[in-house]
């Protein structure tokens, strides 16, 4: 019984990582379409952020609140600056955005390494974080707790913000019909950079969390990518909640696997049983609903 709440915990931890680094793309590519391969280094930014905020406050307790603002931020102005810069000129040619974003995530890359050194950078969590909860006789890291939480609640908060405020609106309305919403008297760029601006943060928020889980590399963000893109895929391009389900559908599942053999198998079996979904229900679990005259 302890050993199958202990990987139930790991599951639920392992998803909820997934989910952080996946919800920020829901919104870059499952609404806008941009396949982001510069979002791993987004990632890689909220990283190195709390890392920078750590040397400059003292308080580790103060510095890791400080780090998701801050990070989310940092992240924020990245996207926007590559919406800007990039993007904006290849919304009708996907494929280029992936050709272009993969060049951006070097050039991150190697700007980090310049910057910071290729050795990874540690990241002390607060003292208020160390040790564990004792929940169904099983040990559970509070790191792994905060994270559970802050995933819990960047969901809310984006859901939240797409259903009842006014930017919310728009960036339905711009995904769903952009002709239309621009004669509406909506404009396209604004959403459109500001949608990037909170993909982009969101990814930096999940690198604050990565701190507390492990060391800093500059390429740290490139281990959730592929993840990150299946869990968006899986859930329905757009479809908030099911990547919350598909992300916590593969924590659990890369868990109780992994448990029985190794992570490498572990991860075999785990796209292989996303292989034979996809290839079931190709649209993911939830879909756009759509009027048609058919």
């Amino acid at each position: 019984m302890d050993v199958l709440v202990g990987q139930l915990f790991t599951g639920l931890s392992l998803g909820s990582i997934l989910l952080l680094a996946a919800l920020g793309l829901s919104l870059t590519f499952g609404q806008m379409g941009v396949i982001n391969m510069a979002h791993g280094e987004f990632i890689m930014a909220g990283c190195y952020t709390t890392y920078v905020v750590e040397q400059l406050i003292s308080a580790t307790g103060v510095a890791l609140i400080v780090s998701l603002f801050v990070g989310f931020l940092v992240g924020g102005l990245l996207g926007a600056a590559l919406e800007m810069g990039l993007i904006r000129w290849m919304y009708d040619r996907p494929l280029d955005t992936l050709l272009v974003t993969f060049g951006v995530g070097l050039v991150l890359q190697q700007a980090v390494r310049d910057i910071f050194g290729a050795p990874a950078k540690n990241v002390v969590a607060p003292h208020w974080l160390t040790g564990g909860l004792t929940i169904a006789g099983t040990v559970v890291p509070k790191t792994r707790i905060f994270i559970m939480v802050l995933a819990v609640a960047a969901v809310i908060a984006l859901a939240a913000a797409l259903e009842t405020t006014p930017l919310g609106r728009r960036i339905r309305a711009v995904v769903q019909n952009r002709s239309l919403a621009e004669t509406s008297g909506v404009s396209s760029r604004l959403t459109d950079v500001s949608t990037f601006f909170i993909g982009s943060g969101l990814a930096a928020v999940a690198g604050v969390a990565l701190t507390l889980i492990g060391s800093t590399s500059p390429t740290i963000g490139q281990s959730y990518l592929v993840d990150a893109f299946l869990v968006v895929v899986i859930g329905g391009l757009g479809q908030i909640k099911g990547t919350v389900i598909a992300a916590f559908a593969m924590g659990l599942l890369n868990s109780f696997v992994e448990y029985s053999t190794t992570a490498t198998v572990a991860k075999v079996i785990v796209f292989i049983v996303v292989v034979i979904f996809l290839q079931a229900r190709p649209q993911g679990l939830f879909t756009v609903r759509t009027r048609s005259l058919a």
